[in-house]
């Protein structure tokens, strides 16, 4: 039987979006990328957050992002290293230490919008994500977009990695997600989602909006939290992959953390 993660950024409550769908999906999940108040949430909807999780047995992980909450963390800033690292690190600090107050520890981090998608394309960004990753604590999974170079500077720092890939996302012949402004950037029909994550999961790649396909590793699937759909499509996605065969755990339960 194969192994799978579902995961879905949470607690990202804003001027952007109302946390609306939050605790519906923490009952389909198994793992929650939380916002750590730079992008998005506060203090207080991290607590809720990880109390909810903790309750539902899903894994929680640090989502950090830039402090922009005017463009929810989707707008690229350009940081030093030493300025990205401390912004990581403050992050987690944050999430940590309410996570500690509630004995439901962190598994993982995995960076939120425009560092994220810087990461993928410049190796010092995403290496210096990783080196902050690390220096807080080495045991954390470093979740990334694989054939990027945050996968490269997770390998070469020598950390725990998840390889995740989008279920309503489309990705380009790089294998990097298509720019949000891009028409065809997001799949919104849950039909289309679930025959798109089950031929990638069938052939272990990452399929381009132009029909080919990128061998990879996929360890995890990422449902968007804030999409008018995203429980729906949640669902069918959970319920679809159970009846292929596959089981459904945390990450930091999955055999190859263990």
């Amino acid at each position: 039987m194969m192994e799978l993660n579902l995961n879905c950024d949470l607690g990202e409550k804003s001027n952007h979006y109302n946390g609306h769908n939050d605790e519906e999906l923490l009952k389909i999940v198994n793992t929650a990328n939380i916002a750590c108040g730079y992008h998005a949430g506060n203090k207080e909807i991290i607590n809720k957050t990880i109390k909810i999780a903790k309750f539902n047995k899903v894994s929680i992980g640090a989502h950090p992002g830039f402090k922009d909450k005017k463009n929810f963390g989707r707008k690229k800033l350009i940081l030093s290293k030493l300025e990205i690292f401390k912004l990581v690190v403050e992050q987690l600090e944050i999430i940590s230490e309410i996570s500690k107050k509630i004995n439901y520890p962190l598994t993982h981090v995995k960076p939120h919008g425009a560092l994220n998608n810087m990461a993928c394309e410049d190796f010092q960004i995403a290496n210096t994500i990783g080196k902050a990753i690390k220096k807080f604590n080495k045991d954390l999974i470093y979740m990334v977009l694989p054939l990027t170079q945050m996968h490269t500077a997770a390998e070469m720092l020598n950390l725990k990695y998840a390889c995740e890939i989008f279920a309503d996302r489309n990705y380009n012949d790089k294998g990097l997600l298509i720019d949000r402004s891009h028409p065809k950037a997001l799949i919104k029909n849950s039909k289309e989602a679930i025959e798109n994550i089950s031929l990638m999961i069938e052939k272990k790649a990452i399929r381009t909006i132009s029909g080919k396909f990128l061998k990879t590793d996929i360890d995890s699937v990422c449902i968007h939290g804030d999409g008018n759909k995203a429980v729906q499509i949640s669902k069918i996605i959970k319920k679809g992959l159970i009846r292929k065969g596959i089981e459904f755990l945390p990450l930091n339960k999955l055999s190859k953390f263990n």
